[in-house]
């Protein structure tokens, strides 16, 4: 019944929202055409090269066999071999390309499905071009910021994934099977990060406009007034865009201004906001993440981000 319930309220949300787009095209035409600007402008350049190389390293198997030093490490700390791996690889390409790594490993049998939520939640960052070029340079115009936002983004989420695994259970399931590496993995490489990267660029575009949809028909009303009360309307309104999507949220931030933006905008990067949020389960749910844990986990790394850019 409540799945019912669920599927009914999500079919009118996206029968309304249709029928804006329909009522509204020269307003929501416009939003779509901006959300692919910001994909291309901010997004793309970051994302693409890193992407290649990422996936190239994963599939020829360099991934796998250059975290083998750090096996005994990751065992102390509860994860597999294959998790230091995964975090650097998303560290240096940024959303969604860890939940991808984590999920061609899953694939390849060399994380356990038991594993795959601690890497899931481990292998969550925004990449370091993205932070510091596009939002400390390009929107708040100082590269420190984005180091600032960078290194706390950063240690939010190792703080929490370690939290989060040191506090579990050891895995009791059978030993990870060699993962088979073979094919065209250059041209399998550059095949998935195109696929990748324009599917990141249809989310950010459709929740660009679903963002603009929630702003003209005030439904980010009741949580605008709720963070009235420690935020201006301007900052509330940006923070409210960035729960949606994240990129236009840092922009929305930017242009407010105020001694909490760049605090805040570490919260939005960090908790990555509807659109990112989608895009990572998009390739996790299967391997058995559950996405309110996964959601809530990233709320308390983006809370903890903010934390510390306060600091």
């Amino acid at each position: 019944m409540k799945r019912k319930v669920f599927y009914v309220l999500l079919s009118l949300c996206l029968l309304a929202f249709a029928a804006a787009v329909i009522i509204h095209p020269e307003r929501y035409v416009k939003c779509c055409f901006a959300g692919f600007s910001i994909w291309a402008e901010s997004v793309l350049p970051s994302l693409f090269p890193f992407m290649v190389v990422t996936l190239i390293f994963v599939k020829t198997g360099v991934a796998e066999k250059a975290a083998l030093p750090l096996s005994r490490a990751a065992d102390k700390l509860k994860f597999p071999p294959a998790a230091a791996a995964c975090f650097v690889l998303s560290l240096c390409s940024g959303y969604p390309a860890g939940s991808r790594v984590v999920g061609e490993f899953c694939e390849r049998g060399a994380i356990r499905r038991s594993e795959a939520a601690r890497c899931a939640y481990l292998c969550s960052t925004s990449g370091p071009l993205f932070i510091i070029g596009s939002v400390g340079f390009k929107m708040f115009g100082d590269k420190t910021a984005g180091v600032k936002i960078l290194i706390a983004h950063v240690l939010s989420v190792l703080i929490i994934s370690l939290i989060i695994a040191l506090c579990g259970k050891k895995s009791a399931s059978a030993p990870v099977k060699r993962a088979k590496y073979g094919g065209n993995a250059l041209y399998d490489a550059f095949y998935g990060a195109v696929v990748a990267v324009t599917v990141a660029g249809g989310f950010i575009a459709f929740f660009y406009v679903v963002a603009a949809f929630c702003a003209d028909f005030n439904l980010f009303y009741p949580l605008e007034k709720a963070l009235g009360f420690i935020l201006d309307e301007n900052l509330a309104s940006a923070v409210c865009l960035g729960l949606v999507e994240a990129t236009t949220g840092c922009i929305a931030l930017a242009n407010a201004g105020g001694k909490l933006a760049v605090a805040l905008a570490g919260f939005s990067i960090t908790f990555g906001g509807l659109s990112i949020l989608l895009q990572q389960l998009s390739y996790l749910t299967k391997f058995g993440v559950n996405p309110l844990k996964f959601t809530c986990v990233k709320f308390l790394q983006g809370a903890l981000c903010f934390a510390l850019l306060l600091i």
